[in-house]
C-alpha cells in the first residue's frame, strides 16, 4: 500500500466580514487572542524593558525613559479598547487602525502626515505541520515604532537578541531602521520556508524515480499550494519595499534606504526561487501523470498481443467445437461436413496447427519490436 507524507495544513484566520461597516471601525474577530505588551526603550547605551497589557504600560515606560528610542512589540489583537487608545496616543487614522486588525491586508506600505505605516505577511510551518499565514502591521512615528501580531509567537527574536547585544547600528540608527529589521527578518524566514519546500520537492522527485504512486500528485500539489501563497506574499512585498526606498517621509532615513535596497534584493531572490519551485512541482504532476499514461498503454500493450494471438487460435477451436457429424445415424456421409472430426490423430494436428501460428505470430511481433520495452 502507498504511504503518503504527512499532509499540510493551511492555517488561516477567519474573516469576520462586516457589510456595509463605517470605514475605520475596529472590529476585532472572535479567535483573537489577547494582547502581550512587551516596551524595549533603547539609545547607544541603555535598553530598558518592560511588560504588560495595557496603554498604561506604555505611557509609563515612555515618560520613564525620554530621550530612547521605543519599540513598543504588541502580540495578539483581542482588545479593541488598547487599539483605540494606541491611536488617540499616537494621533493614528481610523483606517490605519482598521487594517492593524483586519488581518487579511495585502503587504504595503503608506505615508500619513507625521508617521508611516507598512504590513508584511508572516508564514511558517508551526510543531503540527500548519502552514500559518499571519499578518505583521508596524506603525513609525518620531521616536517610535509599534508593531503588531496576531499571535504570541516570538517570531522577532533575532531583532530583540541583536538589540539586546547592543552591537551594529540597531540602537542608532531609529525606529526605521528597526521597521527594515523586521521586514528583512520576514523576507530571511521565507528563505528558511523555502529551504524546507526545497527538501520536500527533492523527496517528491526521488520518490517519482524511484517507487511512483498517487501519493506523488497529492504531495506536489500541496507544495504547490504552498508556493502560491509564499507568492502572494513575495510579490506585493517588493512593491511595499520599493514605495519605502522612495519615500520622501522623514521616519525612512537615508542610511535605512540603502539597508532596504539590500532587502529588495532579497525579496526577488525569493520570488524566483517560488517560481522556479512552481515550475518544479507542475512538472512533477506532468511526468507523473505522463508515466501512469505510458504505463497504462504498455499494460494494453500486453493485452492486446495475448489477445491477437488467441484470436485465430480461438476461432479455429471455435470451428471444430461445432460438432457437425460427417455420418448420419444409417452411416451415410454427410455432404460438406466436417472429414477432420475422424482423422486420425486429428487433435494432435489441431493442436500443433495452433501452436504454429502463435509462434509465427510472436516471431513476427519480436521482429517488429514490440517487446522491446515489455
Amino acid at each position: 500500500m502507498a504511504s503518503y507524507n504527512k499532509r499540510v495544513h493551511y492555517k488561516h484566520p477567519k474573516r469576520k466580514i462586516n457589510v456595509g461597516a463605517r470605514p475605520g471601525s475596529i472590529i476585532i474577530p472572535d479567535d483573537a487572542q489577547e494582547p502581550r505588551i512587551i516596551i524595549y526603550s533603547f539609545n547607544e547605551d541603555d535598553l530598558q524593558t518592560s511588560k504588560g497589557k495595557d496603554m498604561k504600560t506604555i505611557t509609563q515606560q515612555i515618560d520613564k525613559c525620554k530621550g530612547h528610542t521605543h519599540w513598543i512589540k504588541i502580540n495578539g489583537l483581542g482588545d479593541a479598547n488598547l487599539i483605540e487608545d494606541i491611536g488617540t496616543f499616537l494621533g493614528i487614522n481610523l483606517l490605519v487602525l482598521e487594517d492593524v486588525v483586519n488581518t487579511h491586508q495585502r503587504p504595503k506600505f503608506d505615508e500619513y502626515e507625521g508617521y508611516v505605516f507598512g504590513t508584511s505577511r508572516i508564514i511558517y510551518f508551526n510543531k503540527d505541520n500548519e502552514l500559518i499565514n499571519c499578518q505583521f502591521s508596524g506603525l513609525v512615528k518620531d521616536n517610535i515604532i509599534i508593531s503588531f501580531e496576531e499571535s504570541h509567537f516570538d517570531y522577532f527574536e533575532v531583532v530583540t537578541t541583536r538589540l539586546k547585544a547592543g552591537k551594529g547600528v540597531i540602537r542608532t540608527a531609529g525606529p526605521g531602521y528597526i521597521f527594515y529589521a523586521l521586514t528583512d527578518t520576514i523576507l530571511d524566514n521565507y528563505f528558511v520556508l523555502l529551504s524546507k519546500i526545497g527538501d520536500m520537492i527533492d523527496e517528491t522527485e526521488d520518490k517519482l524515480y524511484k517507487s511512483p504512486d498517487k501519493s506523488i500528485m497529492f504531495d506536489a500539489q500541496q507544495l504547490k499550494r504552498t508556493l502560491i501563497i509564499i507568492r502572494r506574499a513575495c510579490w506585493p512585498e517588493r512593491d511595499k519595499i520599493n514605495d519605502m526606498i522612495r519615500s520622501e517621509s522623514s521616519e525612512i532615513t537615508k542610511d535605512t534606504k540603502l539597508f532596504l535596497r539590500d532587502a529588495y534584493d532579497h525579496c526577488i531572490q525569493a520570488m524566483d526561487m517560488v517560481e522556479s519551485y512552481k515550475e518544479v512541482t507542475s512538472s512533477i504532476i506532468d511526468l507523473y501523470l505522463s508515466m501512469v499514461s505510458n504505463r497504462m498503454n504498455e499494460i494494453m500493450k500486453v493485452l492486446t498481443i495475448i489477445s491477437v494471438i488467441f484470436i485465430p487460435l480461438t476461432f479455429i477451436a471455435g470451428i471444430y467445437g461445432m460438432n457437425f457429424s460427417r455420418q448420419d445415424d444409417h452411416g451415410r456421409i454427410i455432404k460438406d461436413n466436417m472429414p477432420e472430426l475422424y482423422v486420425n490423430h486429428g487433435y494432435v494436428y489441431a493442436l500443433v496447427g495452433m501452436f504454429l501460428i502463435g509462434a509465427i505470430q510472436l516471431f513476427v511481433f519480436w521482429r517488429k519490436g514490440w517487446f522491446n520495452k515489455l
